[in-house]
């Protein structure tokens, strides 16, 4: 399969030409995936924790952790139906290595994927971080909806159980964008599978660790609020690139339908 995460109309299969025609010229669509990957990953991280920072506390009419847990699901669900078809909609290291574990995704392409990731995120932070500054007492060194254990989990959940909780949804996370892509399964209906997908996992670990499963998400928060938070995010890294090979590889192995 090529490079893409999520593709609506099912898998193809590649057609050979007959020797007496010419093959077209394939243009270099690089440049047009890792743009796409910036603006996906920007979108992601202004919405999913613009949701956290400027809506989910606001008295009487905040919409709390469940709020936030659907911003995040919305903000890769519309993307993967406006970008999954340039360059998988993958907004996230982790999904990409899975990927690439799973014979989804180039590895080629894997380096300037997880840079245009991280700067798209970054991006996104930037942006909400201008706005968030607009009212008096906010001070992005609070959290800025960064991830964190010990002292800075939600609830002051350790770093095992951090580790634990991010290895284990992120590695469901990619099991259910593997099947959700698979040829075999329902066209057109991937990105509201792994839109509700990320959404569960939210509602799952937000208490935990403020729920990463993706290391751009991560650092691009982490880069504003600085301190003890940048100092953690490496755990935001590990985990779910540990997570995203596990879940590729367990369906990858189950799914195939090659004899043993």
């Amino acid at each position: 399969m090529g490079s893409s995460a999520i593709r609506l109309g099912g898998r193809g299969k590649t057609q050979v030409s007959p020797s007496h025609c010419k093959t077209p010229k394939k243009k270099n669509m690089l440049p047009k995936k890792l743009a796409a990957e910036f603006i996906g990953t920007m979108w992601l991280v202004l919405g999913g924790c613009g949701s956290a920072v400027l809506a989910a506390g606001v008295a009487d009419v905040g919409i709390g952790w469940v709020g936030v847990s659907l911003a995040f699901g919305l903000t890769v669900l519309t993307m993967a139906f406006a970008i999954g078809h340039i360059s998988g909609c993958h907004l996230n290291p982790a999904i990409s290595v899975g990927l690439m574990l799973g014979d989804r995704f180039s590895s080629k392409e894997l380096g300037p994927y997880i840079i245009a990731q991280v700067l798209g995120g970054i991006a996104g932070a930037g942006i909400l971080f201008v706005i968030a500054s607009g009212t008096d007492g906010f001070d992005a060194a609070k959290g800025f909806a960064s991830n964190g254990y010990g002292d800075l989990s939600p609830e002051k959940y350790s770093m095992a159980a951090v580790l634990v909780a991010e290895v284990v949804l992120t590695a469901v996370f990619l099991f259910v964008i593997m099947g959700a892509t698979d040829g075999r399964a329902p066209a057109g209906l991937a990105p509201i599978a792994i839109g509700l997908c990320l959404t569960l996992i939210h509602l799952i670990s937000i208490p935990v660790s403020n729920t990463s499963v993706n290391p751009a998400r991560s650092t691009a928060t982490a880069v504003f609020a600085g301190g003890g938070y940048l100092g953690q995010v490496w755990l935001f890294w590990v985990a779910p690139i540990i997570g995203g090979a596990i879940g590729a590889i367990l369906y990858k192995a189950i799914a195939s339908e090659e004899e043993e």
